[in-house]
């Protein structure tokens, strides 16, 4: 019997397949639910929503490792399909990065996307930004390249230099990571849509581009991003937004209104919320045991 095909061997294929791949960001368990049930592909554990959403503050490099790799390891027990996970800087210097790498493998991770800026760092869409010395981070990249204890997980190298050094040397810094071998490579917050445009065709290495409603990049397709020649398209925190929009929403009217009768049709069903989060499976596992228990019952 073949050994069992890991995530990241399977993430690996699909990046090979001659079309653009779209990773929702997800920041909890029950969103990669929903997003595997809508029918995606693989998913990625945003850094910034967990940031939001697990600790109820912005994305500027305050989750921790550990909290990071035990709200991944959550999402990758959830959900049958890859995970790409968020390991911002590194959490500190190569061998935190080593560490780190490590950390979210056993967690289930069958990626990895680590960026270039100081730490602690920003969101790559507001400004302030600072990066370390290109130097410094072929060394971190270096880390958790050869740190990983699969060499099939799939490591993207993000630079955010274009505010901070301009768009030349963020393309420098690109194709530096990908000479070092990086798997993919992301150049964070593109000011304009022909910039984007650009990018592929001067970077030596597969490219990742982020889609941030409101953000610094032109909001573009996965069919227009995917003609430029980018290879992943993360739209990292769509869920996330409009889930904080819903719940505005449901909650002013509940506070205002003192019940929920109102908005009964902006809620997911009772039936709906009980097969999203797989009770019918638990159901059926629990017969099944009781049924097992049964047989073994004496008379």
């Amino acid at each position: 019997m073949s050994p069992p095909t890991t995530s990241a061997v399977r993430l690996r294929a699909r990046l090979a397949e001659d079309r653009p791949l779209l990773l929702p960001g997800c920041a909890d368990a029950l969103t990669a639910r929903i997003a595997v049930d809508v029918g995606f592909e693989g998913l990625y554990a945003t850094g910034a929503g967990i940031s939001n959403a697990l600790l109820g503050l912005p994305d500027l490099g305050l989750a921790t490792m550990s909290e990071m790799v035990d709200q991944v390891a959550r999402i990758s027990d959830a959900v049958d399909v890859p995970v790409v996970a968020d390991m911002d800087t590194g959490y500190g210097n190569p061998l935190n990065a080593r560490r780190a790498v490590r950390a979210l493998e056993a967690a289930g991770a069958a990626g990895v996307q680590v960026e270039d800026q100081v730490f602690p760092k920003r969101c790559g869409h507001f400004s302030g930004k600072e990066v370390i010395p290109l130097e410094e981070m072929r060394v971190k990249l270096l880390a958790i390249l050869e740190g990983r204890r699969d060499p099939e997980t799939v490591v993207i190298a993000r630079t955010d230099a274009i505010a901070p050094e301009g768009p030349e040397a963020a393309i420098d810094r690109a194709n530096a990571y990908a000479e070092i071998g990086a798997d993919l490579v992301f150049v964070e917050a593109a000011p304009s849509r022909e910039l984007l445009a650009e990018l592929p065709r001067r970077v030596r290495a597969p490219l990742v581009a982020n889609m941030v409603e409101g953000g610094l990049t032109p909001l573009s397709s996965l069919a227009e991003l995917g003609a430029m020649g980018y290879r992943v398209v993360l739209y990292a925190n769509t869920a996330l937004r409009a889930s904080m929009l819903a719940a505005l929403g449901a909650l002013r009217t509940l506070h205002d209104e003192g019940s929920s009768a109102s908005i009964l049709n902006q809620l997911v069903t009772w039936e709906e919320r009980q097969r999203l989060v797989g009770k019918p499976e638990a159901d059926e596992l629990e017969r099944q045991y009781s049924a097992r228990r049964a047989d073994r019952d004496p008379e």
